[in-house]
């Protein structure tokens, strides 16, 4: 059985032990370390840091250059989408702006909702004109790269 008592400003915590402890109980210690070492990354994940000593602290899409005070808009992609396949000489690897990696994804939405994998993402293409009429903005573009996509299609 434990015993909390507080210091005097009531910002510290103090504990003592009286008895025996029950069988399987393990000192809060051992606990808080082991909690901080599993906050660690496992071997491998620190592919990010490997990536921007690498590829150099420049995104690979519009060239922007980073430093130390601004890095952290610097992230890296997985060229094959396996964030899991991190080979040591960074091939999958590509340090994009956080700009530049969300226009990547981004385009990807909109070929799977093209190719039929993302009926999730119709949302995307959101059309308030009605059908006679010329559509306004990215309605008529995605209209357009639809009908495109269809006559490649069909050649």
């Amino acid at each position: 059985m434990s015993r909390m008592s507080f210091g005097k400003k009531g910002n510290r915590v103090r504990t003592t032990t009286t008895g025996q402890k029950p069988a399987g109980e393990r000192p809060v210690e051992d606990v808080v370390r082991e909690m901080k070492e599993g906050l660690q990354k496992p071997h491998g994940e620190d592919y990010r840091e490997r990536s921007l000593a690498i590829h150099g602290l420049i995104c690979a899409r519009c060239a922007r250059e980073f430093d130390a005070s601004n890095r952290h808009l610097l992230t890296v992609h997985h060229k094959d989408g396996n964030h899991h396949n991190n080979p040591p000489d960074g091939s999958n690897w590509e340090n994009l702006c956080v700009y530049c990696h969300d226009d990547v994804h981004s385009r990807e939405l909109l070929g799977h909702y093209y190719d039929g994998r993302g009926a999730k993402e119709k949302h995307l293409v959101h059309t308030s004109a009605s059908g006679g009429e010329d559509k306004p903005g990215l309605a008529s573009l995605a209209d357009k790269l639809k009908e495109a996509l269809e006559r490649k299609g069909k050649k």
